[in-house]
């Protein structure tokens, strides 16, 4: 075993070593919420379940506040999306092919809402919403979603326009194509795998999005991030678990199926100021 340990190298074994450590604080965690959400009974010092059952997903799913807050939050991220869309890829564009004052500045300001604590923003924000009558309110909590977006919808796409050569452009422009046809045919398309990775994060963001939505929508509004904490305080840990699941799946398969889109340059280019 030494011999083999020596024939690995020091650089290696290291490797190995933090592999692990990555494996077990970040599928540990994940395996352990896997065996409550399907255990029908597990007591301490016991390794495994004494047996598996379905009833605490039976019991999740019979409860109404969660059933509708697991709709509830698809609606209220899926219209976030198409909206963030209809809004911020035209801005994105702009920003990427015409050269106009403050450019930068303007699209630097979409940073803001990331910079700085969270629910001192959303405080702000409400005590405005009030004001308009927004409180409690699906365009409320649409709001206050899209604001929390802007940045992924705006850079992402701006770098993704960015990365498509003027010269494709052109040649398109040279054999008699109007600028919608080039739009539609040739910026789009190419453009169109950091469009999908921006929408996939404003999704996800969108459905994980708790303080602002428990600000604004409560007690009208309830996703499935607030009622988590109900869930997590009134309800057994087996519920919990399958709950967190619930909340979680989206997120690892629609990164999944993002996998081909998202690239080092897509990501990187996509928080570059040029």
């Amino acid at each position: 075993m030494r011999w083999y340990l020596k024939a690995l190298g020091p650089r290696k074994v290291i490797e190995f070593i933090l592999l692990v450590v990555f494996v077990v604080f970040f599928l540990g965690p994940l395996l352990n919420l896997a065996i409550l959400a399907f255990t029908g009974k597990w007591s301490y010092p016991d390794i495994i379940p004494h047996e598996w059952s379905l009833k605490w997903w039976k019991f999740v799913f019979q409860q109404q506040d969660i059933a509708k807050s697991i709709g509830l939050s698809f609606i209220i991220a899926s219209i976030v999306t198409a909206l963030s869309i209809v809004l911020c890829i035209p801005a994105a564009y702009a920003f990427a092919r015409i050269r106009f004052p403050l450019s930068r500045f303007f699209l630097f300001s979409f940073l803001l809402t990331h910079a700085f604590p969270k629910m001192g923003l959303y405080v702000s924000i409400a005590v405005l919403f009030y004001k308009l009558g927004l409180m409690n309110t699906l365009l409320g909590v649409v709001l206050i979603h899209i604001i929390n977006v802007l940045m992924f919808m705006t850079w992402i796409p701006t770098a993704a326009f960015r990365n498509v050569h003027t010269a494709q452009e052109e040649s398109a422009r040279d054999v008699g194509a109007s600028p919608f046809r080039v739009f539609r045919s040739i910026t789009l398309p190419m453009a169109m795998p950091g469009i999908l990775v921006a929408s996939i994060f404003t999704f996800l963001n969108s459905l994980d999005e708790a303080q602002g939505t428990f600000l604004v929508g409560i007690p009208n509004y309830k996703t499935m991030p607030v009622v988590m904490y109900s869930i997590i305080s009134d309800y057994p840990a087996y519920a919990g678990a399958v709950f967190s699941i619930i909340l979680t799946a989206p997120t690892v398969i629609l990164l999944l199926a993002a996998q081909r889109f998202v690239s080092a340059d897509i990501m990187s280019s996509g928080f570059q100021l040029k």
